[in-house]
């Protein structure tokens, strides 16, 4: 191998790890998504669907009449995919509903080793017991802190609201949806979502916030959110920016291929001239003498 050669290979295998252009096919074809409208101005704090959900998934059903769950801001856990809270407000009392928010570029199955976490076609971000290996790197990439671990489980798990999914299979809402009394929570295809959320507050403009959360917040999420208060006064991050996460791990994600082949083949590349010098520079020796 000459160094004409060598360089020329260098190159090449940095070429073929360029990543500029891996997300053009991801962007032709795109079917639209699933997703839920949350009209927290409709919801009356019934919590039917953190009833809806227990009874859908076998986990922890609430005694919602007499467990005081109103008494402190609660948070998803490994037995309850959702949750509804209260918020004390400028317009008074204000029940939100909590779970999932099943992100378009979700950073939980970006930062999934193993693609246990994983974003389907159809919108959902569902956990995949199977591929599971336990690092928990999706709990620790969520900015919306969702996913939960069963520590004190035999066999644990990952728990977090999947929307459904087997429901969505066979052409049924998600449980909750179905189990709302005041239509408050909407099911469909996010473009036209985003179209009644719009209508709502451009004909009510004094009713709502002029704001729909998920539109945009980490690239947009599958759930939307509707509001008569700011968000931050009903428990929303409001500080998360526009760019999708995995975009801040994209570039370095990339390099590590780079290191990985272009790095060894240059290293072994210089090996080799090294080994060919010294075998010229022995063989003039020998000739020398």
């Amino acid at each position: 191998m000459n160094r004409r050669s060598f360089f020329k290979t260098t190159a090449s295998v940095g070429a073929a790890l360029s990543c500029k252009d891996l997300f053009a096919e991801e962007k032709k074809g795109q079917i639209e998504f699933f997703g839920v409208l949350v009209d927290t101005t409709r919801c009356i704090g019934c919590r039917s669907c953190e009833i809806a959900c227990a009874e859908e998934h076998d986990l922890f059903v609430p005694d919602v009449q007499n467990d005081s769950a109103y008494d402190q801001v609660r948070n998803t856990s490994d037995k309850q995919w959702t949750v509804v809270n209260k918020f004390d407000t400028e317009k008074g009392e204000v029940f939100v509903k909590r779970q999932c928010m099943h992100c378009w570029q979700p950073a939980c199955t970006s930062a999934c080793l193993t693609n246990a976490m994983y974003k389907t076609k159809n919108g959902p971000v569902i956990w995949r017991e199977d591929k599971c290996m336990g690092c928990r790197f999706c709990m620790v990439s969520c900015p919306f802190e969702i996913p939960k671990f069963e520590y004190h489980e035999w066999n644990p798990k990952i728990q977090k609201c999947n929307m459904c999914w087997d429901r969505l299979k066979k052409g049924q809402k998600p449980a909750c949806v179905s189990a709302c009394p005041t239509d408050a929570l909407m099911f469909g295809m996010k473009r036209e979502l985003m179209e009644i959320a719009r209508h709502r507050v451009y004909n009510h403009p004094d009713k709502y916030v002029h704001n729909i959360y998920g539109e945009h917040e980490v690239g947009g999420t599958g759930w939307l959110y509707l509001s008569a208060v700011p968000f931050e006064q009903i428990g929303f991050r409001t500080d998360l920016g526009t760019t999708p996460y995995p975009e801040y791990t994209r570039d370095f994600l990339y390099a590590v291929p780079v290191i990985l082949f272009a790095v060894p083949a240059f290293l072994l590349g210089l090996h080799l001239l090294s080994e060919r010098d010294n075998d010229k520079n022995n063989s003039e020796g020998w000739n020398n003498e």
